[in-house]
């Protein structure tokens, strides 16, 4: 028969033993410290100068002093010393300093918060179930960095799935936002939970974001977007709303649809003063656009003072146009006017 238990290590009263007793009652002692084992701490590497007997400690790592090479053991503090027990794979003791439980793993003793924590589904003031098995039933949730920048990922498997944040209202959705049915990230809205309207999408592959029901727009509109170098591939508008420039002759706006408006407040007539039936004219004035058209727009023009008005002496081109005063009395002196050209830029 062996002297001890194979677990414990708690000495047997072996046949016809002389003082039982001190047998029993070492057996006693090991059972009064392991039995509902609590300890104050499980970091400590020196014992502390005042000896309370009864008190447990798990001996940290790296021990100095009195407790050197107890790493992990169970020191007890008993009649003015230090009895050292080892401890075994699967010993658990509650740890006062931490409030919380730690298991021997064999090496060192771990809490829950040093290793992973996984469960099959988890409540949190609510009921998990099959479908929602991470369940969180609070006033608010916070999801803090540690110690730089934070992500919440959610991860589909194929592109057809859905991964995507429903916001309810009693349990019906009212609110969508993610990738659903594809990899195009979309927002959408619902009055029941049954129908929903996609209030903006944005584009996977290429980033653009469309609004299929419309956007209403209360705020200013700034940016290169509004007001930047207008383009069109194909016929469709791929830069901004609008631009507008000047040149030597004069300014333009372009938008994005192809319209193109060029004026020109600066253009003068030497006369107008050679005679044309009942009526007076001046030379050609030449007009170079600010910039060009697609085809030939249509111009028109304004003298500044009364009584005179602007021709075209021919057909516009899309870079140019002749321009003529035309006065109904002879104009000795210069005649500044002003003309405008409408048009297309693609």
């Amino acid at each position: 028969m062996p002297d001890q238990s194979p677990i414990l290590s708690i000495p047997f009263i072996l046949p016809a033993q002389a003082q039982k007793h001190v047998t029993h009652n070492e057996a006693v002692r090991l059972l009064d410290v392991l039995v509902q084992l609590v300890v104050q701490d499980r970091d400590r590497t020196e014992a502390p100068s005042t000896l309370v007997d009864g008190l447990r400690h798990i001996v940290g790592p790296g021990a100095v002093g009195d407790w050197a090479g107890k790493d992990g053991q169970i020191a007890v503090a008993e009649d003015g010393g230090w009895t050292f027990i080892p401890a075994q794979r699967g010993w658990q003791a509650h740890v006062l300093a931490e409030s919380q439980m730690a298991v021997f793993d064999g090496l060192a003793w771990v809490v829950a918060a040093d290793a992973d924590l996984r469960a099959g589904s988890l409540g949190i003031g609510g009921a998990a179930d099959a479908t929602n098995r991470l369940v969180v039933s609070s006033p608010a949730v916070l999801m803090n960095h540690a110690g730089a920048g934070m992500q919440v990922k959610l991860n589909k498997a194929a592109p057809g799935d859905t991964a995507s944040l429903l916001f309810q209202t009693g349990f019906s959705g009212r609110a969508e936002m993610g990738t659903v049915a594809g990899d195009d990230f979309q927002i959408k809205v619902s009055p029941d939970g049954a129908t929903f309207h996609t209030a903006l999408q944005a584009d996977g592959a290429t980033g653009a974001v469309t609004a299929p029901k419309g956007l209403t727009v209360t705020g200013a509109l700034t940016g290169t977007g509004v007001v930047g170098s207008v383009a069109q591939v194909a016929g469709t508008p791929t830069g901004a709303v609008m631009e507008r420039g000047t040149a030597g002759g004069g300014s333009y706006l372009r938008f994005a649809d192809g319209t193109q408006i060029c004026t020109f407040a600066g253009l003068s007539a030497a006369n107008a003063a050679t005679a044309v039936g009942a009526l007076f004219r001046s030379a050609v004035v030449a007009w170079d656009f600010p910039a060009p058209f697609a085809a030939p727009p249509v111009v028109t023009g304004m003298v500044q003072s009364g009584g005179a008005w602007v021709v075209a002496d021919a057909a516009p081109t899309g870079s140019s146009a002749g321009l003529r005063v035309i006065s109904a009395t002879s104009l000795a002196g210069p005649v500044a006017f002003s003309a405008m050209a409408v048009g297309r830029w693609f």
